[in-house]
């Protein structure tokens, strides 16, 4: 079978990826303790394969929907891939491309620690102060994994210290945390020209910057629902992004995951990896305190004003 010559745009990724790994292995060769040498080679043969598994995901999806939508038939997508029709089935049909919205590899969540008090741990009556994930955090994490182990990721979390470091520079990363606890995150959600966080006499709201809109919490004023903010958010060295996921309060985080549930695969379809903000209004049943319905209120906002 006759092997086609890669587009352009390939080239150029190929180019980059092997002028990186030459650059890389050159330095790893000159490393002059072989101890030191071994366990560089044995880090970086983790992480290849883990970048491995990230292409294999994003191909995966991609012969899926060219698939779907009918650009190619199993045979002509055969011939273009240079693979034979019975491995391209195999492959398509592995898990549902819409597991790429939230990663193509090992997924983290960071949760954000805050300052509370808590019992000593000897049972006192003492209080001390102390970090702790709020509880909604938590069970919004839990419903997260539920989600991505349905699609088939591997997830698990992380602590954001008090202050905020967060390191954001990393693939398939979901960060929950609110811009009053991270000087990081606040300074992210600066740069986005639609939607943001903001605090006046009434207390922290979401304001709307294209239509002046504002939107309270009715948890302010008594009620079972809170607004959060939803996107994909730019990593500070610029090299990729992050989900991001923040209510008014705790509660509203866990709005935004209900609302995935329901609506993972369309999210995917019309935004794919590209960044994006948007904000989820939640209710919660007053006694168990679950989420028992989600919507989204603005529309997608895209930086690139597409």
């Amino acid at each position: 079978m006759e092997q086609q010559r890669p587009d352009p745009v390939t080239s150029v990724l190929q180019e980059r990826l092997d002028a990186a790994f030459n650059i890389t292995l050159a330095q790893l060769k000159e490393m002059s303790d072989p101890l030191a040498r071994a366990k560089a080679a044995h880090s970086l043969t983790s992480r290849a394969q883990d970048y491995g598994s990230e292409f294999q995901a994003v191909r995966n999806e991609a012969m899926n929907e060219t698939l779907r939508t009918g650009q190619r038939t199993s045979t002509q997508l055969a011939a273009d891939l240079g693979i034979s029709k019975g491995r391209v089935s195999q492959l398509a049909k592995g898990s549902p491309p819409e597991r790429l919205f939230l990663g193509s590899g090992k997924v983290i969540v960071a949760l954000a620690e805050k300052l509370e008090e808590r019992k000593m741990r000897d049972g006192k009556d003492k209080r001390v102060q102390g970090p702790v994930i709020a509880t909604e955090d938590v069970q919004t994490y839990e419903h997260l994994r539920d989600l991505a182990e349905e699609v088939g990721l591997e997830i698990s979390f992380e602590r954001i210290p008090l202050g905020g470091n967060v390191r954001l520079n990393r693939n398939n990363l979901v960060v929950i945390c609110g811009p009053r606890l991270s000087p990081l995150i606040e300074q992210i959600l600066e740069g986005d020209p639609h939607l943001r966080f903001d605090k006046d006499d009434d207390g922290w709201h979401l304001v709307d910057r294209t239509t002046g809109e504002t939107y309270r919490s009715p948890m302010d004023h008594g009620g079972n629902g809170d607004i959060a903010y939803f996107g994909r958010l730019p990593r500070p060295d610029g090299q990729g992004t992050f989900l991001y996921i923040a209510g008014i309060h705790a509660r509203g985080s866990g709005g935004v995951v209900h609302w995935l549930n329901n609506e993972l695969a369309s999210a995917h379809r019309e935004l794919k990896a590209r960044r994006f903000s948007t904000l989820i209004a939640s209710r919660f049943d007053p006694e168990t305190l679950e989420i028992v319905a989600s919507e989204r209120i603005t529309p997608f906002y895209r930086p690139e004003g597409t």
